[in-house]
């Protein structure tokens, strides 16, 4: 059998290969990664003798059991598949990484595959903000997505979301309207447009913004995947907001996520009596999220605190009458 780091060249190639043999959010592996880089990791996982630093004999021999298995026999045509797919493989080196996923540390991805334009992972990570929450969204929950998405893609926000139907779909949806930028964080390959019926969103996005993945082309969207990939919406924005969310929803761990990495989070109350909204009600009663009654609230935990009016009168505005509860007062009442 060939060994493992004969079958590629440089630090790029090894950490292609680990994309592809490791489990994303692979912590012990990051740890091996940072301290001897993407070579000499596979060389450890071919070398049975060889001591893993940062490990005892028993979990170093435990690791390199594990990842082994996970080497399939066609790697080297996959490798070879990845590289003629004219998708970018991104590494800490170039000068497209987003920076702002080091703060990962050992969790951080091997690399990042992305089709578009990826300088919009570049840049001030105050710039850009997560827009997550339910996938079966009520009418109120995508008002207010949409409502926040269009007037922050208007001020040159970068619109960061997973691509899923409800919230999410209608983040990016506002944003692509707007002509703003967007960046859809993908659970599978990002030659795999998932979900299929939001194909066409994402196939603009990988026209007009950007699809990013750890998963290497060709990868089927798991659900590890979709829980690992919580902490790249994470951390690839400044600020993370939950418009909508029932208490089980998987968007609830993108700003516990947040907030581990000391980035801003922010909830939008919803009516006690509406299940699609006692996620994001919750946020705000443990103190996880602070209170987002519209897009200038955004704006102020972006760091960004402008006088001037939104681009177009907000939907908030218009949904919301003089006898209806103010959200604050809502918020205020849980």
């Amino acid at each position: 059998m060939v060994q493992l780091a004969e079958q590629v060249r440089g630090e790029r190639g090894a950490r292609m290969v680990l994309s592809m043999i490791a489990d994303p959010n692979d912590a012990p592996t990051g740890r091996v990664l940072a301290r001897v880089g993407g070579v000499e990791t596979l060389r450890l996982i071919d070398d049975a003798q060889a001591s893993v630093p940062g490990m005892n004999r028993a979990d170093g021999i435990a690791w390199r059991n594990r990842m082994a298995t996970r080497i399939p026999d066609d790697l080297t045509d996959r490798l070879a598949q990845a590289k003629a797919s004219g998708i970018a493989a991104l590494i800490p080196a170039d000068e497209h990484w987003p920076q702002s996923l080091n703060d990962l540390g050992p969790r951080a991805p091997f690399v990042l595959w992305a089709r578009g334009a990826t300088s919009m992972l570049t840049g001030d990570v105050k710039e850009r903000v997560t827009i997550t929450g339910a996938r079966a969204a009520t009418s109120y929950g995508m008002t207010v997505t949409g409502e926040i998405a269009d007037d922050l893609a208007r001020r040159e926000h970068i619109i960061v979301a997973g691509g899923a139907y409800g919230v999410e779909g209608e983040a990016h949806w506002a944003a692509l309207a707007a002509g703003g930028s967007t960046v859809a964080v993908m659970a599978g390959g990002v030659d795999r447009l998932y979900p299929s019926g939001h194909a066409e969103m994402l196939g603009r996005i990988g026209d007009l913004g950007t699809l990013v993945s750890e998963a290497p082309p060709g990868a089927e969207p798991t659900r590890h995947r979709f829980i690992a990939r919580t902490r790249l919406m994470a951390a690839l924005s400044g600020t993370t907001v939950v418009t909508e969310a029932g208490i089980r929803s998987m968007a609830m761990l993108v700003p516990v996520e947040a907030r581990n990495l000391d980035r801003g989070a922010g909830a939008v109350p919803g009516p006690v009596t509406s299940a699609a909204s006692t996620g994001a009600n919750e946020l705000l009663k443990r103190g996880i999220a602070d209170v987002v009654t519209d897009p200038k609230d955004v704006r102020e935990l972006m760091g960004h605190v402008e006088e001037s009016t939104p681009a177009r009168s907000g939907l908030l505005d218009r949904t919301i009458t003089p006898s209806t509860p103010s959200l604050q007062e809502q918020a205020r009442s849980l």
